[in-house]
């Protein structure tokens, strides 16, 4: 049988193919992940997330936060969140510190510009008690990352300390489920 040149070639590469997908199921890359699955663990399905301490004396920031964070969670990542203590995982969080801050002010010491910050600690662990938020930042014995967020609000303009602290609780629960991400 005689072949000719661009046939033979056609099926020098046809060859070649299946033996690239016949060697493919022998090395192991059925545990391989790609596209975003990879950012997360694998091993991590459900996440609790109880309802956050806050040591303020603003009453309403923990509940606040906290449904930040379960929205954040729910949209960014493959995580369901569940009310049962018995999940995968926990995300313990405590709103530390908030204040306000006079940036700049008119000549009859009216406030212009103020600073809304809040200071928040976090810790991921899994069920066996692994911490799963990874920061080369901390320090061997301290298991909860600190976030720290301000927000700038003008009073004569309209806005006020709860859009601003609204505004650095969107951010904070950004922040926060970013460090749920694996570290490459």
């Amino acid at each position: 049988m005689m072949y000719s040149t661009g046939q033979r070639t056609v099926n020098a590469v046809a060859i070649m193919l299946m033996c690239v997908i016949a060697s493919t199921g022998f090395v192991g890359c059925a545990s391989y992940r790609f596209g975003s699955q990879t950012m997360f663990r694998p091993g991590i399905r459900t996440v609790h997330v109880p309802v956050i301490r806050n040591d303020t004396f603003r009453h309403d920031l923990g509940v606040r936060l906290t449904e930040a964070i379960v929205r954040e969670i729910e949209t960014r990542t493959p995580y369901k969140v569940t009310g049962d203590p018995n999940a995968d995982s926990t995300l313990q969080c405590r709103v530390v510190n908030e204040s306000k801050t006079v940036l700049s002010e008119t000549v009859n010491d009216d406030p212009r510009a103020l600073d809304a910050a809040l200071s928040v600690r976090a810790n991921w662990i899994s069920r066996n008690g692994e911490s799963l938020m990874q920061n080369s930042a901390i320090p061997s014995g301290d298991l909860a990352i600190t976030f720290g967020q301000d927000s700038r609000f003008v009073p004569e303009a309209g806005q006020s300390i709860d859009t601003a602290t609204e505004e650095a609780i969107q951010e904070l629960a950004s922040r926060i489920v970013s460090q749920m991400e694996v570290r490459w």
